[in-house]
């Protein structure tokens, strides 16, 4: 009696542990945890200190399009699939920035900790006055292009390209509009006629009308970082030809 009542508490021992063993299988093929992690994490580009760096300056009412048309051109990887640049934000604080058409932006990096940049992008907003007026950011331009092989301003980012003093004697562009302004308030500029430029290059600095315009710059510094073959690559992954003939 006893040998049978060991052998059925051994059955059902056995029939409850192939029951758990196909819950968890069930259950793992609901929710393949590998598969899971991988959509979460497969997007996301290490940082490669031997690739070079490009530097997104942010504050608080940036037009947003003039920081994510640099990430769209210079994130893409090429056409073999391989990260050619680390594209990083940069910001006073490690504080959240809010664009000036609402959303918020939490950056990589600040004054303090920022690594070394190949090339940094200054944006603008439509209310230049607390960039320009803050010696902070002033200063932390002013010092990265110590070490930049290229700057460069989209709209009215020249206007602390300018406070800067870094671009002196250099041609620049700004906002259709704003060319004047910039001149006479940056004498030592040579500030290009907007209605007719949408961009300027001279020696490392360029410069654009801003807003999609900014695309252009980003492209061109592209072309002049990577060839002719990854920009016309990169062109082709943002559809950009179909954004110039859309009218047809």
């Amino acid at each position: 009696m006893k040998t049978q009542f060991i052998i059925l508490l051994l059955f059902l021992a056995a029939v409850a542990g192939c029951h758990t063993d196909k819950s968890k299988s069930n259950a793992s093929n609901l929710h393949p945890t590998n598969v899971s992690l991988d959509t979460l994490t497969k997007h996301l580009k290490p940082f490669k200190k031997e690739l070079p760096t490009i530097g997104l300056l942010m504050f608080n009412g940036v037009l947003q399009t003039e920081v994510i048309a640099t990430s769209d051109v210079f994130a893409k990887p090429s056409i073999d699939g391989k990260q050619l640049f680390n594209v990083v934000t940069i910001a006073e604080t490690n504080s959240p920035i809010t664009t000036e058409e609402g959303m918020r932006f939490i950056p990589d990096y600040t004054f303090e900790n920022c690594p070394r940049l190949t090339a940094l992008f200054v944006p603008s907003a439509y209310d230049m006055y607390a960039q320009v007026h803050n010696e902070k950011v002033v200063d932390f331009i002013r010092e990265k292009n110590k070490e930049t092989l290229y700057t460069v301003s989209n709209c009215a980012g020249a206007q602390l390209i300018g406070k800067t003093g870094i671009a002196d004697g250099h041609k620049i562009v700004t906002w259709i509009g704003g060319g004047n302004q910039l001149q006479k308030d940056y004498p030592n500029l040579k500030v290009q006629d907007d209605s007719l430029l949408t961009f300027v290059e001279d020696g490392k600095f360029s410069s654009s009308n801003g807003n999609m315009a900014s695309y252009i710059s980003a492209l061109n510094l592209l072309e002049k970082m990577a060839g002719p073959e990854h920009r016309k690559f990169v062109e082709g992954y943002l559809y950009l030809d179909r954004l110039q003939n859309w009218k047809d």
